[in-house]
């Protein structure tokens, strides 16, 4: 597994709306930065669809909420192509999110790499390995979806 030697790393988040999941996976690695003093890291996220700067979902905050984690007002944020240069490791929820963005930024190829591909045993097939969308679902997927990203956030805090 490549783990990133960096003084400072800038790792993105992205997901499709930037409301539930990738939001959820900042928070969640922000929470564990910090409970193990680990300062040098910079974490964000961003969706591929516009949502005008939208609130992250209610299910989802009270979820966080479960676990002590603050949304802190979360708003929306559409990725650009400035996150793509300035990120050191983009971080999708979904293939087809790692291979829009590759589509779209060839050169960020090197950065991209699937949530779940930090577990040993991320799941094979055409969505196995995905981080799977609870929004509109009820608050089992959340709380599914949120054991997911903290069960890969462990394995990926190893390689900063």
């Amino acid at each position: 597994m490549f783990c990133y030697g960096l003084s400072f790393v800038k790792i993105l988040f992205v997901c499709n709306a930037n409301i539930v999941r990738s939001f959820m996976a900042e928070r969640v690695l922000k929470r564990l930065l910090t409970s193990r003093g680990i300062h040098d890291v910079d974490v964000s996220s961003a969706g591929l669809l516009d949502m005008h700067g939208a609130a992250a979902d209610a299910t989802a905050r009270q979820v966080l909420q479960e676990h002590g984690i603050n949304d802190e007002r979360h708003q929306s944020r559409l990725l650009t192509e400035a996150m793509i240069e300035e990120a050191d490791l983009i971080v999708t929820m979904e293939k087809k999110q790692l291979q829009n963005i590759r589509d779209q930024y060839p050169h960020a190829m090197n950065k991209l790499r699937l949530l779940k591909s930090y577990l040993s045993n991320p799941g094979y097939g055409e969505t196995e390995g995905d981080v799977k969308d609870p929004y509109g679902r009820s608050i089992f997927h959340y709380r599914l979806c949120y054991a997911e990203i903290s069960l890969a956030m462990e394995e990926l805090i190893k390689c900063i």
